[in-house]
């Protein structure tokens, strides 16, 4: 599900509103906009940060949650950047967690892909990349998102 384009959003000066992703994305804006609409109804937030180490804006979705002794915490769900004529959603999931994945009810594609994703060197997660172009694979992508959520 991965494609080879060019990363936008990469001056630090101009913060990515709608007006700018949208340009960015193009015939995507409208799965963009459902995308983040939908993500309320996960109780899932989005903030942006300008990251130096890869020069570009970039969205993480975020999961907040009260522990057992009503702390507060704060999960990382995905990474959202966007790209010439599309965004991309990367979930991280722990490696120790791929057979519980793999028993998810995905599509047959997105099995395949992830069973076919390699762990990412020493740090034990693997990623799932979806590059949004519609709302095809959201049902997915919300499902995994939904799983990462109450993992650690």
């Amino acid at each position: 599900m991965e494609s080879k384009s060019e990363q936008m959003l990469r001056n630090p000066e101009i913060e990515p509103s709608y007006d700018v992703i949208a340009t960015a994305l193009g015939e995507a804006n409208n799965a963009y906009i459902e995308f983040i609409g939908t993500l309320a109804s996960h109780d899932i937030h989005i903030d942006w940060r300008y990251y130096n180490d890869g020069k570009a804006w970039l969205a993480k979705g975020l999961f907040n949650w009260t522990g057992a002794r009503g702390g507060q915490h704060e999960t990382t769900v995905f990474w959202l950047s966007i790209w010439d004529g599309f965004f991309k959603v990367t979930i991280y999931v722990p490696e120790k967690f791929r057979s519980d994945v793999m028993n998810l009810p995905l599509n047959h594609e997105v099995k395949r892909m992830i069973d076919g994703t390699p762990q990412m060197g020493k740090l034990k997660y693997f990623p799932v990349v979806f590059d949004m172009r519609s709302n095809e694979q959201f049902a997915a992508v919300f499902l995994l998102a939904d799983f990462r959520k109450y993992i650690k």
